[in-house]
C-alpha cells in the first residue's frame, strides 16, 4: 500500500507560480518574461510584487529567448515562460542557438505540456518537446510530478548555473510529495521498494505509478517506483540499483515513446546492464481534443495502462 496521500489537487503551472513569487521576495537577479501568458502562467504575484523585473514580450517567443539570452550577460537570471509548444518548437533555432550553444544562464519555463493540456487539441499538446531539449548539449531537463515539487524546482533551478528546460502542466492532478521539499536536480527519488519491478515514473505519471503499485501490490507483485523528476543529467546510478535487483523496468511519461524518458533509460540499460523494459508513452502519434482525464485513457497514460505493462515485462523475465 502506498503511504503517499493526495493534499488536494493542485495545478503544477501554479507551483511554478509559488515557486517565481518565493524567488521574487528572496532572489533580486531572478527576472521573468512572458509571450502574452500570464494568468496561464500563474506569474501575477511576482508582476504585482517586482514589477519592474517583468517584461511582457507579446506572441513573440523567437524574441523573448533573444532577450533571455541577452539579460544573462549583465548578471540577471531569466525566466522565460510560455505553453510548452511555444517554448520548444516554435524558438527551436533560438534556444540552440543563442541559449545552449553560447551557454546562457537562461530558465525556459513551459506550462500546458502534453496530452493533458486537454481541450485545445493536437496543435498546442507538444509530445516531442523532452526529445527536442534533451539533445540540446549542456541543458537541464526537469519535468516534476505534483505543485509541490513544481514549486521547489523552480526555485532550485535559480541556483543552478547553465541553461534549463523546466515542464508542467494545466490540469489539478493529485499533490502528494512533501511540503518542504528539497529538490536536487538529477537526483531520482526512491517512492517505494520492491523486489519484482520497477516502475520509472516521471511528471503527471508518477502518482498515477503510485496508484498502480498499490494495485498490483494486492496481486502480491512486489513493485519498485522511482520519481525521475530530472530527465537530464538522468541518474544512472539509481536506475541501474534498481533494475539490478528487480530484473525488469517499465518506464512512464506523458511524451511520444521516441525521444522521452524511456529511451534514455533504455540507453543506460543497453549500455550497463540489458534488461526487459516496456514503454507507457504516446505511441508514435499526436493528440486530440478532449479532457485530460478522457486523453489519458484513450492513449494509455494512467494506472491501468501501467500495470498492464508490469505484467507485460514480468513475462519477459
Amino acid at each position: 500500500m502506498t503511504k503517499y496521500i493526495d493534499q488536494g489537487k493542485k495545478d503544477t503551472r501554479s507551483g511554478y507560480g509559488a515557486g517565481m513569487t518565493e524567488l521574487g521576495r528572496t532572489n533580486p537577479n531572478v527576472v521573468s518574461l512572458c509571450a502574452d501568458l500570464i494568468g496561464s502562467l500563474k506569474i501575477d504575484t511576482f508582476i504585482e510584487e517586482n514589477p519592474e523585473r517583468f517584461f511582457q514580450v507579446g506572441i513573440a517567443e523567437a524574441n523573448m529567448m533573444g532577450i533571455a539570452a541577452g539579460l544573462t550577460i549583465g548578471g540577471k537570471i531569466p525566466f522565460a515562460s510560455t505553453f510548452a509548444n511555444f517554448a520548444t518548437g516554435r524558438v527551436y533555432d533560438q534556444i540552440r542557438q543563442s541559449i545552449a550553444y553560447s551557454g546562457k544562464n537562461v530558465k525556459i519555463c513551459a506550462s500546458h505540456a502534453g496530452l493533458t493540456l486537454g481541450e485545445d487539441g493536437a496543435t498546442h499538446q507538444i509530445l516531442e518537446d523532452i526529445g527536442l531539449m534533451k539533445m540540446l548539449p549542456g541543458m537541464t531537463v526537469i519535468n516534476p510530478c505534483d505543485f509541490n515539487q513544481t514549486k521547489a524546482a523552480t526555485i532550485a533551478i535559480a541556483d543552478h548555473d547553465g541553461p534549463v528546460y523546466l515542464r508542467f502542466g494545466r490540469p489539478k492532478v493529485a499533490n502528494f510529495t512533501p511540503v518542504d521539499q528539497k529538490f536536487e536536480i538529477g537526483k531520482a527519488l526512491m517512492l517505494q521498494e520492491g523486489t519484482d519491478v520497477t516502475i520509472l515514473a516521471t511528471g503527471h505519471l508518477v502518482w498515477q505509478a503510485l496508484l498502480a503499485a498499490e494495485n498490483l501490490e494486492n496481486q502480491g507483485i512486489s513493485t519498485e517506483v522511482i520519481n525521475i523528476h530530472t530527465i537530464k543529467p538522468l541518474d544512472d546510478e539509481a536506475i541501474l540499483a534498481s533494475v539490478k535487483k528487480t530484473g525488469c523496468v517499465v518506464t512512464a511519461e506523458e511524451h511520444n515513446h521516441l525521444g522521452g524518458l524511456g529511451e534514455s533509460v533504455a540507453r543506460v540499460l543497453a549500455t550497463h546492464h540489458p534488461a526487459p523494459q516496456e514503454f507507457v508513452a504516446v505511441q508514435d502519434s499526436f493528440g486530440e481534443s478532449g479532457t485530460p482525464y478522457q486523453l489519458m485513457e484513450k492513449y494509455g497514460l494512467n494506472n491501468k495502462a501501467i500495470e498492464a505493462a508490469v505484467l507485460r515485462v514480468l513475462k519477459r523475465k
